[in-house]
C-alpha cells in the first residue's frame, strides 16, 4: 500500500493542490460578498434541503442513516473520480469544483462565516478535510494511471493491459481500497460528531 502510495504520489500532490486552491477561491468569493458564488450556494444548498436524501435524512434527525447514504454515495464517487484520472485532464476540473463548492459554504443561509466562531470554524474545517482526503486519494490514483498510459515510468515497466501498466492498475485498485475507512470516518464525524450542533 505504502508503495502504492509512493507511486502516486505527485499526482496526488497535484490534487491536492488543486482542492486547496478552489477552496481557497470559494472561501475568498464568498467572504467578499461575490454574488454569484452566494447565490450558487445558496441554490445549491437550497435544491439538497428539498430533495437530498442525506439531507432530509439529516433534517428528521437520523443523523446515522445520512451518515450511511453519504458514505455510499462518497465512495462511489470516489471510484467515478478516479476512473475520471483515464481521461487526464478530468480530475483536475472535478477536483477544482468540488473544492470551489467546499468553500463556498463555508458561509450558512445568513452569509455569515462560519469560520468566525471557535467550534465551526474547527467543524467546517475537520469536515473539509476528512472529506477531502479519499476524492484526492482517489483522483490522484486515476491521474497517476491514466499518465502511465501516455508516459511510460520504469517504476511501471512489465505486463501492460489495453496499454496500461498493471502495476498501475494494482496501485489504482489499492488506493481504493485504501479510502474505503477514510470515507466511513469522515461521514460519521460530519453527521455525528458532537460539533455538529
Amino acid at each position: 500500500m505504502l508503495a502504492a502510495l509512493r507511486r502516486a504520489r505527485l499526482s496526488i500532490i497535484a490534487i491536492a493542490l488543486v482542492h486547496a486552491l478552489a477552496i481557497t477561491a470559494g472561501i475568498v468569493m464568498v467572504h467578499t460578498g461575490n454574488q454569484f458564488a452566494l447565490s450558487y450556494r445558496d441554490r445549491l444548498v437550497a435544491r439538497a434541503n428539498a430533495s437530498d436524501p442525506v439531507s432530509l435524512a439529516s433534517q428528521q434527525g437520523d443523523n446515522l442513516r445520512a451518515a450511511l447514504i453519504e458514505t455510499a454515495r462518497t465512495q462511489l464517487a470516489c471510484l467515478a473520480t478516479g476512473v475520471t484520472g483515464l481521461t487526464v485532464i478530468s480530475p483536475f476540473v472535478l477536483s477544482g469544483l468540488r473544492g470551489w463548492v467546499g468553500g463556498i459554504v463555508s458561509v450558512d443561509s445568513s452569509h455569515v462565516s462560519r469560520l468566525g466562531e471557535p467550534h465551526q470554524a474547527i467543524y467546517y474545517l475537520s469536515v473539509i478535510l476528512l472529506q477531502l482526503i479519499p476524492y484526492t486519494l482517489a483522483a490522484g490514483a486515476g491521474l497517476n494511471l491514466g499518465l502511465t498510459y501516455f508516459r511510460p515510468r520504469t517504476e511501471y515497466a512489465g505486463e501492460k493491459w489495453q496499454g496500461y501498466p498493471k502495476q498501475a492498475i494494482w496501485d489504482f485498485v489499492r488506493i481504493i481500497v485504501f479510502i474505503i475507512p477514510f470515507v466511513v470516518l469522515a461521514n460519521l464525524w460530519e453527521f455525528l460528531s458532537p460539533l455538529n450542533l
